[in-house]
C-alpha cells in the first residue's frame, strides 16, 4: 500500500512537529545543494526555526546572494513602475485624445456644422446654448466698455484737477505782474515823473508816447592846421516829437 495523502496543515503535536521540521528542512537543503549543483544556479537557502534557530545553505556566498537578490528586486520594482507609469500615461492619453474628440464635434455643432445627426431636443438645448453664451459676451462687453468709460471720466477729472492747478497758477503770476508794475508806476512818482529827472549824454524826454524818434550828430571842432584841441564832442540830442 503506498502512503496516504498527508493534508497541509499546521502539526499540532509538538514533537511530531519538531520530526516532520527535521526531516523536511534535511530535505530542503538536499534539494538546494543538488539544484546549485546540477543546474549551476546560484542558491541561498535561509530557514528559522518556530524556535528562532537559524539554519542556511549558499551556493556561493550568503552576502553575495543577498546582494544580488537585492539588486534584483530593485530592478524588478523599476521596471514593474515604469510599465504601471506607461500603462497610466497611455490611459491619460486615451483620455485626452477622446476629450479633445469631444470638444471638436461640439465646436463644429456650435458653429452649425454637423447638424444631421441631432434631433430636435439636441437641436433645442444647442440653442439654448448658444442663447446663454450671447448673452454671457454681450455681459462681458458691457462690462469692458463701462471700465473704458469709468477710467476715460477718472482721467478726464484729472485732467480738470490739472487746468485748475494752472488756471491757479496763471493768476498767481498775472497777479505778481500787476504788483510789480504798480511798484514801478510808484517809483517813477516819487524819482519825478514829469521829465526833471537826470538824463545823461544830453538826451530829453517828453511824456509824450507814440512819437517818432530824431537823432542829430554835431561835427567836432578843427583847427586852422586840422588838429583837434580837443576830443570830440558828440552832441546827440534825442528829440521827441508828435506825428502828424
Amino acid at each position: 500500500m503506498g502512503r496516504g495523502k498527508i493534508v497541509i496543515r499546521r502539526i499540532d503535536n509538538t514533537t511530531s512537529r519538531q520530526v516532520t521540521f527535521s526531516k523536511r528542512r534535511n530535505g530542503l537543503l538536499k534539494k538546494a545543494k543538488e539544484l546549485a549543483i546540477l543546474c549551476d544556479a546560484e542558491v541561498g537557502l535561509v530557514i528559522f526555526s518556530s524556535t528562532g534557530r537559524l539554519y542556511e545553505f549558499s551556493s556561493s556566498s550568503m552576502k553575495s546572494v543577498i546582494e544580488r537578490y537585492t539588486k534584483a528586486k530593485e530592478e524588478q520594482q523599476q521596471i514593474v513602475s515604469a510599465t504601471s507609469e506607461l500603462k497610466f500615461w497611455q490611459r491619460e492619453a486615451a483620455s485626452l485624445r477622446q476629450q479633445l474628440h469631444n470638444l471638436q464635434e461640439n465646436h463644429r455643432q456650435l458653429m452649425g456644422e454637423e447638424l444631421s445627426g441631432l434631433n430636435v431636443k439636441d437641436l433645442q438645448n444647442l440653442e439654448n446654448q448658444l442663447e446663454m453664451s450671447l448673452r454671457n459676451v454681450r455681459m462681458k462687453k458691457d462690462q469692458l466698455l463701462i471700465e473704458e468709460i469709468q477710467e476715460l471720466d477718472q482721467k478726464g477729472r484729472f485732467i480738470h484737477q490739472e487746468n485748475m492747478e494752472l488756471h491757479k497758477k496763471v493768476n498767481l503770476v498775472r497777479q505778481e505782474n500787476m504788483e510789480l508794475h504798480k511798484k514801478v508806476y510808484e517809483t517813477r512818482g516819487t524819482t519825478g515823473s514829469d521829465g526833471g529827472s537826470i538824463i545823461p549824454y544830453g538826451f530829453s524826454f517828453t511824456d509824450e508816447a507814440h512819437v517818432p524818434i530824431h537823432l542829430e550828430l554835431s561835427q567836432p571842432q578843427q583847427q586852422a592846421d586840422g588838429t583837434q584841441t580837443q576830443p570830440p564832442n558828440l552832441g546827440l540830442q534825442l528829440q521827441l516829437t508828435r506825428g502828424e
